[in-house]
């Protein structure tokens, strides 16, 4: 008989590289590991853990493997390529050179990807989701400069000449062009998502078939948890709970998917007038910080990249909008908390959700 936690090795990762930005605050999703003690042959891979500090956040790595891989090494590589290109937060960053003024930047492959998918999902949601939107992010006080909590509407006016993903432009030659050089790029809202893919294809072309690798509550899961012969179970976080307690929503299956959740539904307000709860949330067709009634946007997708795009665009959207969107896009599938009158936590899952979850 054999229990989970003795493993061959585990490897501890602390690797601090910057912090995290995102238009809306984050809830996360909470994993754990449904296990329990199960006979274990010494012919079967070993299972290895990786955990630490990363891009702002925390990350926890499970995988199965008959050798010892360099893990340490690589995530570490990976996590700098990546601030390299793309964090807000790093002054000598690709990006943070472009929002600067830089016009002579040639960006990565790294940067490419994510642009790429951030102009689909700009698409998608008819530009609720919008990467220029940093500069509203910041005078709201949640970018890295930290300033102004609570803009004027004139404020807002000026900045939003500014604010539209159609205004930048990625050339052939991988430089970017704005319409305006004020024009301010992040992709935080996408970022943390893109960097859980390239952990999985370094795993993939390793000939690792089985694993779940978890990046601040985004999740990306292939094969089977082997110690306990069931697809990897990850668990939603409970809006209800209250402080220091530690209960789940729900509970899925995680097998061959991405899962990404967006929220802030710790955050929510009663209107004194309708008793209607709401929380806010930017508007990037606006500028405006307007109310929602959509708590928490949990999203499966084939990667994790969309999957975090799109748990941001359903955020901005509201719970109308979202289930509109849906119509048009595929091979997504959500889990949508949402607030009705009186303060009342209601749930929206589409049908191929709803087949993940543990009865």
């Amino acid at each position: 008989m054999k229990n989970l936690l003795p493993v061959k090795k585990i490897m501890s990762l602390i690797i601090r590289v910057g912090r995290k930005s995102s238009i809306i605050k984050r809830s996360f999703l909470f994993l754990f590991l449904v296990v329990g003690f199960i006979s274990c042959s010494e012919d079967h891979p070993e299972m290895y853990t990786a955990s630490g500090a990363a891009l702002g956040t925390t990350f926890h790595i499970s995988f199965f493997s008959d050798e010892e891989l360099d893990v340490e090494s690589s995530l570490h590589s990976i996590f700098r390529v990546i601030n390299n290109s793309m964090s807000t937060y790093q002054e000598d960053s690709d990006i943070s050179r472009i929002n600067d003024g830089e016009t002579l930047i040639v960006v990565d492959s790294n940067f490419v990807e994510v642009f790429n998918s951030s102009k689909k999902i700009f698409r998608e949601s008819k530009g609720y989701f919008d990467p220029t939107v940093g500069l509203l992010v910041n005078a709201y006080g949640f970018g890295p400069e930290g300033y102004a909590k609570n803009p004027q509407d004139h404020e807002i006016d000026s900045l939003m000449q500014y604010v539209g993903f159609n205004k930048i432009k990625l050339t052939p030659a991988r430089r970017i062009e704005k319409e305006y050089p004020e024009v301010y790029l992040d992709f935080n809202a996408i970022a943390k998502g893109y960097a859980i893919d390239v952990i999985a294809l370094y795993f993939n072309n390793n000939n690792i078939d089985n694993y779940l690798i978890e990046l601040g509550g985004e999740l990306v899961a292939k094969g089977r948890n082997i110690e306990s012969n069931n697809p990897w179970r990850v668990a939603i976080d409970d809006p209800r709970q209250e402080k220091g307690e530690r209960t789940f929503q729900t509970v899925l299956a995680l097998e061959n998917r991405a899962l990404a959740t967006s929220g802030n539904y710790r955050k929510f307000r009663e209107d004194t007038v309708t008793g209607e709860a709401y929380v806010h949330t930017i508007n990037p067709l606006t500028g405006k910080a307007q109310q929602s009634n959509l708590l928490s946007a949990s999203v499966l997708a084939e990667n994790c990249t969309l999957a975090d795009g799109y748990a941001t665009a359903f955020m901005a959207l509201g719970l109308e909008k979202s289930q509109e969107m849906l119509e048009r896009i595929e091979g997504v599938d959500v889990y949508f908390i949402y607030a009705e009158n009186n303060n009342e936590m209601a749930v929206y899952a589409s049908e191929g959700f709803k087949e993940q979850l543990q009865k």
